[in-house]
């Protein structure tokens, strides 16, 4: 079965849930403390949201190097992202049982999607 290509970024799969895990950590982040409104809950929500992004400027690139560019920026904003859900968690914010396997997913269609820009004719 041949694959129809993704007319914009919102037909990729990649984009979809990148987009879910946005949604999921801004609810999340809602309940942190007052006190880290311009700290974790400021980084994590502008890490997360720079995911999809990318991933949606990078579609538009033109050739395969600019493309691969953005969509290793989206993953080094998923690791950050990554990384303040651990400091959540450990600082008793909150549950990320739920985040870390839909962070997972996202990253691993992420690296499946770079490398088929890397193995694309175009």
């Amino acid at each position: 079965m041949k694959r129809v290509p993704a007319k914009d970024f919102q037909d990729l799969i990649v984009w979809q849930k990148a987009h879910q895990l946005v949604l999921s950590v801004y609810r999340f982040s809602k309940n942190f403390p007052k006190n880290e409104m311009y700290g974790l809950t400021s980084q994590i929500r502008r890490a997360v949201i720079s995911v999809p992004a990318n991933i949606a400027e990078g579609f538009k690139k033109k050739t395969r190097p600019d493309k691969v560019r953005y969509m290793n920026i989206a993953q080094g904003s998923l690791e950050e992202c990554r990384y303040y859900l651990i400091v959540a968690k450990d600082l008793g914010y909150g549950d990320t049982s739920q985040l870390m396997p839909q962070l997972e997913e996202v990253s691993k269609l992420l690296e499946a999607y770079t490398a088929s820009i890397l193995n694309s004719g175009s």
